[in-house]
């Protein structure tokens, strides 16, 4: 929550946003609303920050008089089943045609912001194609991030037959492997993201956050994505090319591993989470 918290903050503010809640009047807003609806496990909440209510009609920010309104939305929502990712057998993505990304210029993709139209309308492609989500592009070409998560790929220098996880967990083949993810120049800087960079530096495993190209994506040995809801998804296929070791179509040792160590650091680091107080 402090995270998500966190970024909250530095957008609103990034917006010039006056009278904002602090933050243990959130928190506690929070806890009443998962109280009220007696929700502990097993649910989804957003979060929404606004100006809050005008004293006249006008986009005028300094109409805005009365201080910020937090709407907060919870709804009964499992990982998987609800929405649109398969975190075993993998999805499929298309590049989006209709939009790329935006750079900081024309809008910070680093404020978490209510202007999602650069997301919606690739996701209609997405929809349209039978496909999972569309990568984004930004405007020089280089990958982004999906319209809804961020994006990693796996990719080992030299040929051999693959990466593979014994039974206690234990890689091998990984010596080269090396994991890749775009920079946040034109991509939101999800927190699933940093999560991830951290546990592969944990376990070992080289890491790069530079500028990718497309092609890099649909040669790459492992690609998946990343996002508070889907967690990690292994992606199997982009564009109609076949992602995975001899075109299987299966997901990867290495991003099984990151699944695995995700959901045991999630409910073992406690300090990573907010305790929710008992219910009355």
């Amino acid at each position: 929550l402090d995270h998500h918290l966190d970024r909250l903050f530095r957008s609103a503010k990034a917006l010039g946003f006056q009278h904002v809640h602090t933050r243990t009047e959130i928190t506690e807003a929070i806890f009443r609303v998962l109280a009220a609806n007696g929700m502990r496990d097993g649910a989804h909440m957003r979060l929404t920050l606004t100006r809050g209510e005008k004293c006249t009609s006008s986009m005028n920010p300094l109409f805005n008089v009365y201080g910020t309104t937090l709407i907060i939305l919870p709804e009964w929502k499992p990982t998987e089943g609800a929405t649109t990712y398969d975190n075993t057998r993998g999805v499929s993505l298309i590049t989006a045609g209709s939009c790329r990304r935006s750079p900081p210029s024309t809008l910070d993709n680093k404020i978490h912001h209510n202007n999602m139209i650069q997301n919606i309308l690739p996701k209609i492609e997405a929809n349209l194609a039978g496909a999972a989500d569309s990568i984004m592009l930004d405007v020089e070409g280089y990958v982004a991030e999906t319209n809804a998560t961020n994006l990693f790929l796996v990719r080992c220098d030299r040929q051999h037959d693959g990466i593979t996880m014994d039974k206690d967990n234990n890689l091998s083949g990984c010596e080269d492997a090396v994991l890749v993810t775009p920079t946040a120049d034109a991509c939101l800087p999800g927190i699933t993201r940093d999560t991830v960079l951290l546990l592969a530096k944990e376990l070992g495993i080289k890491t790069e956050v530079r500028r990718v190209s497309l092609s890099e994506f649909y040669s790459a040995h492992e690609v998946f994505t990343t996002g508070t809801m889907g967690e990690l998804t292994p992606v199997t296929m982009i564009d109609g090319r076949v992602i995975g070791w001899e075109d299987t179509m299966k997901r990867g040792a290495v991003t099984e591993l990151l699944q695995k160590t995700y959901k045991k650091a999630v409910a073992t680091r406690l300090h990573w989470s907010t305790e929710i107080p008992p219910f009355c």
